[in-house]
């Protein structure tokens, strides 16, 4: 049938567990160097990165993206209380996929009778999964599924919904491998030592390549490239201080890394794939002599899946025939239905989402909520009420004043005596939505909402999730896969704010498919800056009548100018103007990096706001902060204290201890974050910094997202002259390949 797809390299379909939990990791490859846009998984590594290839500058040695938990967080594994917690959950998820990942490369039962339509490179690949498939060459060996976790929370103890204050709850461990024995790292550690790489890496690779380790590394000097924070110039120095003459630029171990490598580097950026040209080119950059020769390798050891999504599947007599037609021909389909390259992680995420969203439009039973809808707030409330009745997924697109619509969707279903819940992608969205509602997090780790029924499934009818354009796939996934048959999903939020800092691009892939009931809001953002952000969203930058200060032009020469504009903002003229506390107004700024990013800001600030000797590792009490428990997640909050056991912190009425050996690498300083790290929130008073140097990182879903960020002001300080209007006219949202819209076209029928 048009639209399905194929996956050359032979996988089996796949199948809806009671409960599975793909889970994000911090990936390697982030580059220095790279863009100051917010790709807010890039510092995931940072910490490593810093610490131990020492390449950071102030420059952009992270590339100015997201905050992110580094590798270092494993060590607060061993800290977990004796109850599950978010740390053992996401542990037991990693396991759980890393099961189902050697489970499916486990059904491999043969050759696939797939590929009579493919030509050029694209017959070579699959020429050379056959080979694989016949013996010729062996493939890799399955990922070992670890021991089962216990699964959380116990089924049958429904956890109500939390909105005041709470315990405590730890730093969430990255989820990486168990604590290695200490046999293993010093065996690493000697590795490393005799090829000249800083033995700081040793816990991490040790982590990363399990107990033999040290073994791995001598066969496989490249296998370092897996470590976060590792480039391949310092893989390669590595190997050859190891290997000496006995490595060169086409050693088939080097290539097969470098590919692993490219493909996590750009989930970074936001692929969970890339075409085989552009793979092919990477690999050429890299010095590798036969680009070609090194994917088909690749391929046969399992190390990168290849898919053409959207070509016809055919039965055998159809394929002989479809070998006589003409290379054109073939050519034709090939370039209709192009040939990517992806990791087993992203593909099993893709895949099963795509499953999942179909599963949920096929078991949901039509109901009639039409007197609910006539009851409703606004047209547009009950447009929505009307969809859900009839549909087991909607989408829902709108501004800030259009999150009242969902919410009065789940107040109607409640009345009806159906079990709604209501999430929102940061506890700063979740109290804006009041008494009831949820963290995607919260929600999925059991510390908030229902709970789970007796089949592990989470225990309601209807799940409404807010800021749904922060969803990464694999977040994505585990809340579908988490979803029983017959509940209702419905995801809301801006299309036009920028993107999740995770791989993928859930909500517009979801929009773009069409395969579900797409309702548009139609209650605007009120005042100067709803006019100011919704003339954005459609590429105008238009100067608002602003009576009431509510949007104030700072223009700046320079990058010192700007630092001190933004300082007298925050600290005098907004709370002296306008009424708005310093500690409820927000600085944004386009990077972490640079004389103007981040780092810089909270310098400032916290020299004007709150100084002090930072005795706290580098904090005091009453300093903000940014908190990351995983990568593209961030909680803004404040310093309450510290003590043997770590820094105390008050994020939004919660309170969260970070234990001390993870505080370096999870929290700064958070007066100013990244457009990325604000998305899904929202302050009183925004201060959108805008140095002359951040031109090259402004487009148009970072300027809505930026300037949107604040409910009563918005200051600009600008210093980027006419970048700011091209901008918003001119530069869209930097592309994403991704393969989900594909999926839903060819499960779903287009919704009428």
């Amino acid at each position: 049938m048009p639209g399905a797809r194929r996956c050359v390299g032979a996988r089996a379909p796949l199948s809806r567990s009671g409960l599975e939990h793909p889970v994000t990791v911090p990936s390697p490859g982030a580059t220095p160097g790279s863009p100051a846009e917010d790709s807010d998984a890039a510092v995931a590594e940072e910490a490593t990165s810093e610490a131990v290839v020492a390449e950071d500058s102030d420059g952009d040695g992270d590339g100015d993206g997201a905050e992110g938990a580094g590798g270092d967080e494993a060590k607060s594994a061993e800290d977990a209380p004796a109850q599950p917690s978010e740390a053992e959950a996401e542990i037991a998820a990693q396991r759980e996929l890393r099961a189902r990942i050697a489970q499916r490369k486990a059904e491999k039962e043969g050759p696939i009778p797939a590929g009579a339509k493919l030509s050029g490179q694209a017959a070579d690949l699959l020429a050379a999964v056959r080979a694989m498939e016949s013996g010729q060459a062996a493939p890799a060996p399955p990922v070992a599924p670890a021991a089962a976790a216990p699964s959380v929370p116990a089924a049958g103890a429904p956890v109500p919904a939390q909105s005041g204050p709470r315990a405590p709850e730890p730093a969430r461990a990255a989820p990486v491998a168990p604590v290695t024995a200490p046999e293993a790292v010093a065996a690493v550690e000697a590795v490393l030592a005799d090829g000249g790489a800083p033995t700081a890496l040793a816990p991490q690779a040790t982590a990363v390549l399990g107990e033999r380790a040290g073994d791995a590394l001598r066969a496989d000097p490249w296998l370092l490239l897996s470590v976060p924070g590792v480039r391949p110039e310092q893989a390669d120095g590595f190997a050859r201080a190891l290997l000496g003459d006995g490595c060169g630029p086409g050693d088939e171990r080097r290539s097969a890394a470098l590919v692993g490598w490219l493909l996590e580097r750009a989930a970074l950026r936001g692929h969970t794939a890339l075409a085989f040209p552009a793979v092919r080119a990477a690999l050429a950059e890299r010095s590798v002599p036969d680009p070609d020769g090194a994917l088909r390798h690749a391929i046969a050891e399992g190390a990168v899946l290849v898919f053409q999504d959207g070509a016809e599947d055919t039965d055998e007599e159809t394929q002989e025939a479809a070998e006589e037609v003409a290379e054109e021909a073939a050519e034709d389909v090939a370039e209709a239905a192009p040939v990517l390259l992806g990791l087993d992680r992203y593909a099993l995420a893709e895949e099963s989402l795509a499953d999942g969203l179909a599963r949920l439009v096929k078991t949901a039973q039509e109901a009639s909520w039409d007197e609910a809808a006539a009851g409703a707030p606004s047209p547009s409330a009950g447009e929505l009420i009307r969809a859900v009745a009839g549909h087991g997924l909607v989408v829902h697109t709108g501004g800030e004043a259009a999150r009242a619509e969902p919410v009065a969707l789940a107040d109607a279903v409640r009345a009806l005596g159906l079990r709604p819940v209501v999430a929102a992608h940061s506890e700063n969205g979740r109290r804006r939505l009041g008494d009831g509602a949820v963290t995607v997090a919260g929600l999925l780790s059991g510390a908030e909402g229902p709970g789970r029924d007796a089949d592990g499934a989470l225990d309601l009818d209807l799940l409404v999730v807010l800021d749904a354009p922060q969803l990464d796939v694999e977040t994505a996934t585990t809340l579908v896969e988490s979803l029983p048959d017959g509940a209702r999903l419905v995801l809301g939020g801006d299309p036009g704010v920028l993107w999740s800092a995770g791989s993928g691009r859930v909500f517009a892939d979801l929009l773009g498919a069409r395969v579900c009931p797409q309702i548009a809001s139609r209650t605007p953002d009120p005042g100067p800056l709803g006019e100011l952000v919704s003339g954005i969203g459609i590429g105008e930058l238009n100067q608002v009548d602003a009576p009431g200060k509510e949007v104030v032009i700072v223009p700046v020469r320079d990058a010192g100018e700007a630092v001190h504009r933004t300082v007298q903002l925050v600290a005098d003229s907004v709370p002296r103007a306008i009424g708005v506390p310093s500690g409820q107004t927000q600085v944004i700024t386009v990077g972490h990096g640079g004389a103007v990013g981040t780092r810089a800001l909270n310098v400032a600030l916290k020299e004007r706001l709150n100084p002090g000797p930072g005795r706290f590792g580098g904090f005091d009490p009453d300093d903000r902060v940014a908190y990351v428990p995983a990568p593209g997640r961030t909680l803004t909050g404040s310093v309450v204290s510290a003590d043997a056991e770590g820094l105390r912190l008050d994020c939004d009425g919660v309170p969260v201890l970070v234990p001390r050996e993870l505080v370096e690498s999870v929290v700064r300083h958070g007066w100013a974050l990244t457009a990325h790290q604000a998305a899904g929130m929202r302050w009183p008073a925004a201060v959108v910094v805008l140095p002359g140097d951040a031109a090259q990182g402004l487009s148009r879903p970072w300027v809505y997202t930026a300037f949107g960020r604040g409910e009563r002001h918005l200051s600009v300080v600008h210093g980027v002259d006419q970048a700011l209007a091209h901008a918003v006219a001119e530069v869209p949202a930097a592309e994403r390949t991704t393969r989900l819209r594909t999926l839903l076209e060819g499960l779903l029928a287009p919704a009428v």
